[in-house]
């Protein structure tokens, strides 16, 4: 009896090892199809291979394919070179930047000079046209003036800017007044035919004072004062002329731009002024 359950174990055994046999020969048998059926792409391969050789020079000698056994190996053993594979290339860098630090400070240096001295050509040039300009103005109206016989009553100075006719306060206003006299009249009359030729022309009116406090029941100080004379010029201007308001302005800045001195009755007198700036072309937009 013990005889007979040996020999039937052992059977049992043999018959698993069978079906085991036949289960890893069906699998090899798939796998040996599926590696048959399949193909590999040698140009995308090598492409990766190229690829990986140019960017860290790990695999130059190494193999193509995983089947000549060298790839892995010689790519490991390349390993060691990859530091200073790294340190020439900062090494590299560092001395490209040192080599265009000159070029960007002479770029830097070269150029801003060259703008700077186009600027300041271009500034003296147009200051150069506005101040010949502005001498051709002045003539033309000093002749108008001396035509209309109020050249003595007026005077004429120039700049790149504009031509600046300056009037006494005195023969304009009364003392602490800002109503224009009316034997002033026909003097503003004049000069408003000549600024009418101008009607092109930016056209500022400015008052001053002297340095002599003011107060009184209309003026609290000198720069009310300077400020009314201005616009009673140029009120009166507009209603004579066919000049555009927009282009007159009128300005009061009271004792704050002397052109004598205020110590003296001489010099206070000549402060006591208005000035009629015409500008040109330049400075008229």
């Amino acid at each position: 009896m013990a005889k007979r359950k040996v020999e039937e174990s052992s059977g049992g055994e043999a018959s698993w090892l069978n079906t085991f046999a036949d289960l890893m020969n069906l699998l090899l048998c798939f796998f040996v199809l599926l590696f048959a059926m399949s193909t590999v792409d040698a140009d995308k391969w090598d492409q990766l291979v190229q690829s990986m050789q140019n960017s860290f020079s790990i695999l130059s000698s190494g193999g193509n394919t995983v089947g000549e056994g060298m790839m892995i190996a010689s790519g490991v053993s390349q390993l060691e070179l990859l530091d200073e594979y790294y340190r020439e290339k900062t090494n590299s860098s560092s001395e490209d930047t040192e080599e265009q630090e000159p070029l960007d400070e002479f770029e830097t240096n070269g150029s801003e000079p060259k703008d700077k001295d186009g600027e300041e050509e271009l500034k003296e040039e147009l200051e150069e046209a506005g101040l010949k300009e502005s001498e051709e103005m002045a003539q033309k109206i000093e002749q108008e003036l001396i035509k209309q016989q109020i050249g003595d009553q007026a005077e004429v100075d120039v700049n790149a800017q504009f031509v600046r006719i300056t009037l006494s306060g005195a023969l304009l206003f009364d003392s602490a007044q800002a109503q224009i006299r009316e034997d002033a009249l026909p003097l503003v009359d004049k000069l408003a035919l000549i600024l009418e030729k101008y009607n092109n022309s930016l056209i500022n009116i400015e008052g001053h004072t002297d340095n002599v406090p003011i107060s009184n029941e209309r003026y609290e100080n000198n720069d009310l004062l300077s400020a009314y004379r201005a616009f009673a010029v140029k009120d009166y201007i507009l209603g004579k002329t066919a000049l555009e308001p927009g282009k007159i302005n009128a300005t009061g800045c009271g004792e704050y731009n002397p052109v004598a001195d205020n110590s003296t009755q001489e010099g206070r007198a000549r402060n006591r002024r208005v000035e009629i700036k015409i500008y040109n072309s330049y400075n008229s937009n």
